[in-house]
């Protein structure tokens, strides 16, 4: 068990300085629209300095907005920034459902939306990281790049970015969902996977249904000595559990400590 967030990580600070986040459309090849991205710049960004990228993704029943309506992360990144305790990075939260309507909404397990989040992959590394490196003043090597997300997110996260080696070196899972691929799968070759990974961290609530996944992916992982944090904290599947692994996985990336 990690301690949690402590009291106060989320709440808005006066007298301290201030990201920005906006919306962003792009062109998505993959999808054949625009799609919608939101991006957080972290205090006092400018264009002469160079940032690392996290790509963060929702979950089955959100889109691009969730992260923002629910969690208020860009209040829980500015107090870290104020602590001191994060590296320079933007944040992009995505819409992971890849298809033409990608409104969460009617049957959000309907094949065609459930597909649309397998699709995402290529939307991501052929559309939309082009888009950031070419908007923002980012980093694009592997290691400058992490990927994490939360329950449908978190399986992505872990599908993408453990799949994509020569992309992404940090990697988080929150409460993975069941769309999270076996664990020999995801981890072929763990010697490799062992050399090329700054990070790759897992988590879930000891109260969750989905518990089973993260249970069978960090059994995985320590019996094939990948390392890994494996985080498991009380609470189920929900909102205080994903930002409180927010505020712990942020401060772990671009770090070499």
């Amino acid at each position: 068990m990690r301690e949690k967030a402590p009291a106060g990580y989320d709440r808005h600070r006066e007298h301290i300085a201030r990201g920005k986040i906006e919306t962003v459309e792009y062109a998505s090849e993959t999808v054949g629209n625009d799609r919608k991205a939101m991006i957080y710049t972290p205090p006092g960004y400018a264009e002469d300095n160079v940032y690392s990228v996290l790509y963060l993704l929702h979950g089955i029943g959100g889109d691009e907005t969730e992260w923002y309506r629910h969690a208020d992360p860009q209040t829980i990144l500015d107090n870290l920034y104020a602590e001191g305790k994060l590296a320079p990075m933007i944040v992009v939260f995505p819409n992971g459902r890849a298809m033409p309507n990608d409104r969460a909404e009617g049957d959000l397990f309907d094949p065609d939306k459930v597909k649309a989040f397998e699709t995402f992959e290529y939307d991501l590394l052929d559309d939309l990281i082009p888009f950031v490196e070419s908007r923002y003043s980012v980093s694009t090597g592997r290691e400058n790049r992490a990927i994490a997300g939360l329950s449908m997110g978190g399986g992505q996260s872990l599908n993408i970015g453990l799949k994509h080696l020569d992309r992404f070196a940090w990697i988080g899972a929150f409460s993975p969902a069941p769309n999270t691929k076996s664990p020999e799968q995801l981890v072929p070759d763990p010697e490799e996977a062992s050399a090329l990974l700054k990070l790759l961290w897992l988590s879930c609530g000891d109260e969750d249904n989905l518990k089973p996944i993260s249970d069978r992916t960090h059994a995985y992982l320590s019996e094939h000595r990948v390392p890994h944090v494996w985080y498991e904290e009380s609470g189920g599947h929900d909102w205080p559990v994903w930002k409180n692994d927010l505020y712990h996985f942020s401060q772990l990336l671009f770090k070499d400590n």
